[in-house]
């Protein structure tokens, strides 16, 4: 018997999930809000504005009815923007059951207290709601593609985790599993405000020595706060936390990295953000891990400059200066 699964989210990556779970042979139903999108999707069989030219598998059916999506399986993954994750899951509420098992490919702390998303899932269902998240170096165009990728499955117990691991496995993608929830949520959240740090250099015109420098520093602190708030050192060494790091901050598939590429060109964070015309998960990443940092009193030097340029408008050559003056130390 196929498994069944709902997607929640239209976007660029909930799309290539849903053909991705269809292709391994899961009974698959898409969902988005916009009902004139969703009306597209379902006239054309494939995702023109996000994914064009990439036929949706028969086995791919898409709704805006959430109630539909609720009712089609118990096994919930979500890929809407983190601003929205919260609000979804309040929709989705009234619409399950007590088994429901819910899992997550949005990649974010939540916009109103700096919480891990599993935290939002059991304010709101409970504790005990089957829980996992998907992460790692993955650009949706290329899923689509079905080119080889790899990702990390992270769930409250290896059985959820496994069962997911199968739906999104196949011959040119492979799915590890996990039980360190937090350290993959962290990694994949932080990953983007490095990103835009990264983006930032090249558009100043700064070489791959810089870019290399960013990126191991950065990695630095992604772990200092991810063991902060109980992740594992070798998470944020894997997919979920190295592999997604390079990704974003190496490729222009990234819009994080294209975001820091405009304001290093000189470009102001609003007029940059309405060009890329699609969510940035890491400017609210930004002011979250700040927060974070701060409130655990832990140094994070590349974060705090990319928040001040996003927030602050500090000049970027100026926030660079600021990290190379800053008081010579060991590396570790």
């Amino acid at each position: 018997m196929a498994v069944s699964i709902s997607i929640l989210g239209a976007g660029s990556w909930g799309t290539a999930l849903a053909m991705l779970a269809a292709r391994n042979g899961c009974q698959t139903l898409l969902w988005g809000h916009n009902q004139e999108h969703v009306r597209r999707l379902q006239y054309d069989r494939e995702n023109q504005r996000y994914l064009p030219h990439f036929a949706f598998p028969e086995n791919l059916q898409v709704t805006a009815d959430l109630s539909e999506a609720a009712a089609f399986s118990s096994l919930l993954l979500i890929s809407v923007p983190s601003h929205a994750f919260k609000e979804t899951l309040l929709s989705l509420k009234p619409l399950v059951n007590s088994q429901v098992k819910i899992a997550w490919a949005t990649k974010g702390f939540d916009p109103e207290n700096g919480l891990l998303l599993n935290q939002i899932v059991a304010q709101i269902f409970s504790a005990q709601t089957a829980s996992a998240v998907l992460s790692g170096p993955t650009f949706a165009k290329e899923v689509a593609a079905n080119l080889p990728t790899a990702m990390t499955i992270a769930a409250t117990d290896l059985e959820f985790a496994s069962q997911l691991a199968s739906a999104f496995s196949g011959s040119r993608f492979r799915s590890y599993t996990s039980t360190d929830i937090i350290g993959v949520q962290v990694g994949g959240a932080i990953k983007n405000v490095l990103a835009i740090a990264a983006g930032i250099a090249d558009g100043l015109g700064f070489g791959a020595n810089t870019r290399a420098a960013l990126i191991t520093r950065g990695l630095t602190e992604i772990i200092r706060l991810g063991t902060q708030l109980g992740g594992k050192q070798e998470t944020f060494m894997g997919l979920a936390g190295l592999g997604d790091l390079i990704l974003t901050c190496t490729d222009n598939q990234s819009r994080n990295r294209r975001l820091g590429l405009a304001l290093g060109q000189g470009k102001n964070r609003q007029q940059a953000t309405q060009e890329i015309g699609q969510e940035i998960e890491g400017v609210s990443a930004a002011r979250e891990t700040y927060l974070l940092a701060q409130k655990y009193n832990i140094e994070m030097p590349i974060t705090e400059q990319t928040y001040k340029v996003l927030y602050e408008n500090l000049d970027p050559r100026l926030a660079v200066q600021n990290l190379l003056t800053r008081e010579q130390k060991s590396e570790h």
